[in-house]
This record gives C-alpha cells, sequence and structure tokens, in this order.
C-alpha cells in the first residue's frame, strides 16, 4: 500500500499521519483498533491476524 493510501486509512480512522514513516504510521493505526502494533517484525506467518489490513505488505 502506497503512503497516500496509509495516511488516508489513517484520516479515516483518527490518526493523526504528522510525519511518521510508514511502519510508524501503520502500527499507530493497529494500536488504534486495538491490535498488536506487529507490522514489519517479521511476524506474519505467525502473528494469527489474517484479515490485516496490512498483511500484504508485512515481511
Amino acid at each position: 500500500m502506497k503512503m497516500q493510501e496509509i495516511k488516508e486509512v489513517a484520516k479515516q480512522r483518527g490518526v493523526k499521519a504528522g510525519t511518521l514513516k510508514k511502519a510508524e504510521l501503520i502500527k499507530a493505526i493497529q494500536r488504534m483498533e486495538g491490535n498488536a502494533d506487529c507490522y514489519g517484525e517479521g511476524k506474519a506467518t505467525t502473528c494469527g491476524q489474517d484479515q490485516c489490513l496490512w498483511r500484504e505488505d508485512c515481511d
């Protein structure tokens, strides 16, 4: 997902993007949603969040 799309998701969820980097912003959105903020930590195959919006982009 491109940064502009992520910022739009953040805006819809009430998360201020500011100058956050991609991973930081995604983690902020994950926390706001009540999910584990595990994006980019190499846990995509073991996190158990199969419906995660960021799963395709996660490593």
